[in-house]
């Protein structure tokens, strides 16, 4: 990799041609300088981990200052250079997100207290400025990337650490391309056997069917230009390795069963231009019965947006296509990152976004409140449920939408709704039919739970079928409740 700032300053300039590029090459020469005479473990100049972090944060297409803020994630740490240096020369906006990065590789312990220590930060962090944790996943990228230079042992922790905590934050960020890079270059590392087979079965399957879908792309184009209906881009799009082989293991490794490996994307200049084109494919050819996705009138939790249908296509192929407008697209593939207001500072989200991150904040709660390692440790298990978990989102009578965790149950949205429902919740209606409480509710499901005022709080066998952190707790809470006035209620006993 080149030693010059020039790449970073071109991709800069594509998407935002009025940033102050002097000051992105000042930062790289203050992060040059200071990290003069360090090398890498691969032995390669430190300047060029920073340099990346931020090549993908201008991947990204983010603000300036948050691409400042890459080049200098390390230097108050590896450097004589301190923050207060940095933010006399860089201003407090730029020091703020520095510290922020800065605080989660400055830890004391060892082995899993370290490790609990590490993740609580990191989650207090996200809520204190997002920003943070889009430093925090390029710079995670750039050391995936040169893992091959680290010891075994070591390799294989940070690359499993990345698919079970970075790779599933990134998702519910809806960074879809950042998902799919952590996944796949942790893959390798994790299940490289695994990772070969499947990289190996992609490309023999690609090299087959590449030319069909060419051909299925071209008659798409002709009918759409016969119908006038406008278009920005057809393009084909291949599955990421790690997420074939989640698949692949569902379907007992079955490769013709899956039939998004190459999904064809039809990127549109509007809304209705993306319902038209969808008729277009569906006049041309037969849809597979349950398989037509409206996320766009319905969009996941995460923000994500596009029509999904899968057909039987020329010679009874079957074929993905995802149709979307090109706002949409950006988000399925930047999620947060596309938000981001493109002010210099770099700071403000947009509304839409801020609602769904209501999470994030949620988390850092929890983590400020759990002091006991073993009950951090619990509570991440769940937590990989609840909050790192596929969301689906279930509605409720009135048509509000509830968003849950995959395998939730109506005792999860009872209590979603409000604490008082999940705990006089006797019964439940999934799609009019009456169902027992530990049944797993799917996405686009209306529920209707079914409550008695009578009722004196829940059944402490829900524990055994609930996923979420807050119905699990309030149940705890209830039925400790019960038994403390259960005993109180006993007494001493009758003296005699």
């Amino acid at each position: 990799m080149s030693l010059s700032p020039e790449k970073l300053l071109e991709k800069i300039a594509v998407y935002n041609p009025g940033a102050d590029l002097n000051m992105v090459r000042l930062a790289f020469e203050y992060a040059r300088d200071a990290h003069e005479g360090q090398n890498r473990m691969s032995g390669d100049p430190y300047i060029i981990h920073p340099l990346r972090t931020a090549e993908l944060l201008a991947d990204m297409q983010l603000p300036t200052s948050i691409i400042i803020a890459g080049l200098l994630h390390d230097v108050p740490e590896d450097t004589k250079v301190t923050l207060d240096d940095i933010r006399r020369d860089f201003g407090e906006d730029i020091a703020s997100m520095v510290a922020g990065i800065t605080k989660l590789g400055k830890i004391k312990y060892r082995g899993m207290e370290r490790y609990i220590e590490n993740l609580r930060k990191m989650f207090v962090a996200m809520a204190s400025d997002l920003r943070v944790i889009l430093i925090k996943f390029a710079d995670r990228i750039n050391n995936l990337e040169t893992l091959d230079s680290l010891p075994p042992e070591k390799r294989a922790r940070i690359a499993l650490e990345s698919l079970e905590i970075y790779a599933p934050i990134a998702n519910r960020l809806g960074m879809g391309e950042i998902k799919g890079k952590i996944e796949d270059l942790s893959f390798r590392h994790v299940l490289p056997k695994e990772y070969e087979r499947i990289r190996q079965l992609l490309a023999e399957t690609i090299s087959i069917k590449k030319n069909y879908i060419a051909g299925v792309s071209k008659i798409l184009e002709g009918d759409l230009k016969a119908n006038a209906i406008p278009y920005l881009e057809l393009s084909g799009r291949t599955k990421h390795l790690y997420s074939l082989y989640r698949k692949l293991q569902k379907y007992e490794d079955d490769i013709s069963k899956i039939h998004d490996l190459i999904a064809l994307r039809v990127i549109m200049p509007n809304v209705g231009d993306c319902y038209a084109a969808l008729g277009i494919i569906h006049h041309r050819w037969k849809p597979l019965k349950g398989r037509i996705k409206d996320y766009i009138a319905q969009p996941k939790p995460n923000g994500y947006q596009s029509l999904h249908t899968t057909v039987f296509c020329e010679d009874g192929e079957i074929v993905e296509f995802q149709i979307r407008t090109k706002e949409m697209h950006d988000a399925a593939e930047r999620g947060i990152a596309a938000h981001w207001q493109y002010d210099e500072d770099g700071k403000k989200v947009s509304s839409a976004m801020k609602k769904q991150l209501t999470w994030v904040k949620e988390l850092a709660d929890l983590q400020r409140d759990l002091e006991d390692a073993d009950k951090f440790l619990e509570d991440l298990e769940m937590l990989k449920i609840d909050v790192f978990q596929n969301r689906i989102f279930v509605f409720t009578p009135k048509g509000d939408v509830i968003d849950l965790p995959e395998g939730a149950t109506p005792v999860d949205f009872a209590y979603a709704i409000h604490t008082q429902v999940g705990n006089k919740c006797v019964g439940a209606r999934i799609n009019d039919k009456i169902v027992s409480l530990d049944t797993k509710l799917s996405s686009g499901d209306y529920c209707d739970v079914i409550t008695d005022k009578n009722r004196k709080g829940p059944s402490a066998d829900w524990l055994t079928f609930v996923k979420t952190h807050h119905a699990r707790s309030q149940i705890r809470s209830q039925t400790k409740a019960k038994l403390t006035d259960w005993m109180k209620n006993i007494g001493p006993g009758e003296k005699k």
